[in-house]
């Protein structure tokens, strides 16, 4: 890759456009003090991506720009060209020239351009590194920079010899990958907190899904024991009912015919005894021992109906009793309701009237508080709650009840045995006095007895209907209630296997004790709630995969973070193997090219270890102040350079004892030896020979010869021994407009004109 050429037009002192051609492997640039050489190394900076103002002898912008003169007026932008060969595609773009510009504006402004198209100052960096050009490298030797590598401290001369060595890929990579490392352990701490935050709601949302799952198995577990209670419920009712009727037919038409043969009989009776006083005392103790049985059957029934009131309430009180204790229904009162609300708008009130957000903040705290205590309070009253005698007065008064009738029933059983007496004490009064109809009568009181009997029966039977009639309706509440918890699959129990037998074979007992079981299961269900269950377990399921997520990016991001360990630990062994390696091949450069220069002696880099300052107890406390300030007992240490040098024939070893022109000669001799190990497509050396003697000028002269067999050279001089070996010269020249001009003569024509 070649430099072809240079175009600068209002770059400081060029204000009207001039081209330089770089057509010799060596051109120099010739001018007096002050014709603007030095301004062609400064506009090859500018256009190569130089930032520093001070580099380019400026402070703003608008200095880079030609300013005018009494004749010419100023430009309003400066804008330098450089065009390279890129027949051989060195630079990764298919044209066989590659120009790169730039152009700064009176406001500071800059814009790149390559091949004409505009670009990021960032794009120009890259296409050039690739090649090892940049805006402020070894290949770039200003006026009085020459000795900077020997006034550099060891640190300095390390970062000066990685740049030469183009290790600077290699650094750029590693710093790449340092902000990468860095970027990644942040995402890794993002990632840990975001699963710390979510693992309490996981928590949450998992006993909840498993709180759900409960309530769905003891749902079904309750459907399976509601549908055979209400099977069996059924079957009973319905084996009872049929058995009532059976057994209610044969005693109730036997008691029909009994009541007309009774009548008849008593026809007989009336008609044999007609007149007489005794059957007229005998038909009406008869007729008022029927009242009087008449009254107990009532009040048998009575009873039965009093009994299974009593049953029903207690069953009620049961059911309210474990209510209260479950905190199903809670009452609260209007008052307390009515204080809650009067709390809430004092707060609310002032909060919207209030611009202090702590203030309108402290109010809603205070709304929350009021709302839980007034739960709370309400909560624990209710926890303590029991039946009250007003929940018992019912029960009492059916006892109450029950008692009189009881002790009705016993009155009239006392009545009846009386009239019962003297009913036989008369019937045997009329059966001495009437022999004859003695049968008649003994059949009536047979008929009467076995009536009574029948009647008792039927009592019996009337009771078991009422009772049962009970059971229906329970059956039916117990179907509604069951529909309403658990839906209407629990009402299709007609497939349930349980037979007639099975039912009529089993106690009672096992029954109530499956309903007791029912109950346990509803107030448990209703305890777990199942409201919403769909969304906590979409909400789990998705949180599940976010904390699965999560994980595995973590484990993925501690992948790449020892990933981006290996590669810079391999980075950091490349650079040192490489650094040391090139060091070498300096070493054996600046050997050679030191001998040249003055006859002999040694000229050595060395690798030093740099010791960080250790921080004294005397020392100021500066641990608050961001830096690189070093705590006490690090012992880091880093790698510079070193110089050492010994004249021939003098007992001068270190850099301090040499005088400006040994300097000189040292430093050139060090950038020759670096630019023959790494060598650069193109060198600008400025003004590099001013402080050189006739003779080690003609050193000079030869040592950049040998140097333009490997790099491209322009050299801004006032050496005729350096002009001389140039195969252009450009000589710079100013007249009364301010204004550079250039002027190029063939090497013929400078050779004459140095001579």
């Amino acid at each position: 890759m070649r430099l072809k050429r240079l175009e600068l037009f209002g770059f400081k002192s060029f204000g009207k456009k001039a081209i330089l051609d770089f057509s010799a492997q060596i051109t120099s640039v010739v001018g007096p003090n002050g014709s603007g050489k030095s301004n062609i190394a400064e506009s090859i900076r500018f256009v190569l991506g130089e930032q520093s103002m001070k580099s380019m002898r400026g402070k703003r912008g608008e200095d880079l720009i030609f300013n005018g003169s009494q004749s010419t007026s100023r430009a309003n932008r400066a804008n330098v060209t450089i065009v390279f060969d890129n027949t051989k595609r060195e630079f990764a773009l298919d044209f066989d020239e590659v120009a790169i510009s730039r152009e700064v504006y009176r406001d500071g402004s800059n814009q790149y351009f390559i091949n004409g198209s505009q670009v990021r100052l960032k794009d120009v960096f890259e296409l050039l590194s690739a090649v090892h050009i940049g805006a402020s490298g070894h290949h770039m030797i200003s006026q009085g920079e020459a000795d900077r590598i020997l006034n550099a401290n060891p640190k300095e001369r390390r970062e000066m010899l990685e740049d030469a060595l183009g290790l600077k890929q290699y650094q750029y990579k590693r710093a790449e990958s340092e902000r990468r490392l860095l970027k990644t352990e942040e995402n890794m701490k993002e990632a840990e907190v975001l699963r710390r935050e979510i693992a309490p709601h996981l928590r949450f949302l998992k006993k909840q899904v498993e709180k759900i799952n409960e309530g769905k198995e003891l749902r079904e577990r309750l459907i399976g024991l509601y549908r055979e209670y209400l099977k069996r419920e059924e079957i009973y009712c319905e084996y009872k009912i049929n058995d009532i009727v059976g057994r209610k037919h044969a005693p109730a038409g036997e008691l029909a015919d009994l009541n007309i043969k009774i009548e008849h009989a008593r026809g007989e009776l009336a008609k044999e005894s007609a007149g007489d006083a005794k059957s007229a005392r005998l038909l009406d103790v008869e007729s008022k021992l029927r009242g009087v049985r008449a009254r107990h059957d009532e009040l048998s029934r009575t009873l039965g109906r009093v009994e299974g009131m009593i049953e029903f309430e207690e069953r009620q009180l049961k059911k309210k009793q474990e209510s209260l204790a479950h905190q199903e229904d809670i009452m609260v009162r209007m008052g307390d309701v009515l204080g809650l609300q009067s709390t809430i708008e004092i707060e609310l009130t002032n909060g919207e009237g209030s611009d202090d957000v702590h203030y309108v903040k402290s109010s809603l705290n205070r709304i929350r508080e009021a709302v839980r205590g007034f739960i709370s309070h309400h909560k624990s009253e209710a926890g303590q709650k029991t039946l009250t005698d007003a929940d018992y007065l019912e029960v009492h008064v059916l006892r109450e009840e029950k008692v009189k009738v009881d002790e009705a029933l016993r009155a009239i059983a006392l009545e009846s045995q009386s009239m019962e007496a003297e009913y036989q004490a008369v019937k045997s009064e009329i059966d001495q006095e009437k022999e004859h109809s003695r049968d008649t009568e003994r059949a009536l009181f047979e008929m009467m007895s076995r009536r009574g009997e029948l009647q008792s029966i039927l009592d019996r039977i009337r009771n078991e209907e009422e009772n049962l009639a009970r059971e229906s309706r329970r059956l039916e509440e117990e179907l509604n209630e069951a529909g309403i918890l658990l839906g209407r699959a629990v009402l299709d129990y007609s497939n349930v296997a349980v037979g007639v037998d099975e039912v009529r074979g089993e106690p009672r007992e096992s029954q109530e004790t499956r309903r007791r079981e029912i109950e346990r299961g509803k107030i448990r269900l209703e305890d777990i709630g199942a409201a919403g269950g769909e969304e906590v377990e979409k909400e789990y399921t998705e949180t599940i995969e976010r904390d699965a997520y999560l994980e595995k990016e973590i484990a993925d991001l501690v992948q790449t973070q020892q990933s981006l360990y290996s590669l810079i630990a391999e980075l950091n062994e490349k650079l040192d193997t490489e650094f040391k390696e090139g060091v070498r091949k300096i070493n054996k450069q600046f050997g050679d090219f030191f001998r040249l220069m003055f006859g002999g002696g040694i000229a050595e880099l060395h690798i030093v270890k740099i010791e960080k300052r250790k921080r004294r107890d005397t020392d100021l406390d500066l641990s608050d102040i961001p830096g690189d300030v070093l705590a006490e007992g690090d012992d880091e240490e880093e790698e510079g350079i070193d110089i050492v040098v010994s004249l021939p024939h003098k007992k001068i070893k270190g850099l301090q004892m040499l005088s400006g022109g040994e300097r000189a000669l040292t430093s050139i001799a060090l950038l020759f030896a670096i630019s023959q190990v790494n060598p650069p497509p193109f060198m600008v050396l400025d003004e590099t020979d001013a402080a050189l003697d006739e003779a080690n000028s003609r050193k000079y002269g030869d040592m950049i010869e040998n140097l333009a067999k490997l790099s491209q050279l322009m050299v801004i001089t006032h050496n005729r021994e350096t002009m001389s070996r140039a195969g252009v010269l450009y000589g710079i020249t100013m007249g009364d407009d301010a204004i550079s001009k250039t002027l190029s003569i063939s090497f013929e024509e400078a050779e004459a004109v140095a001579k």
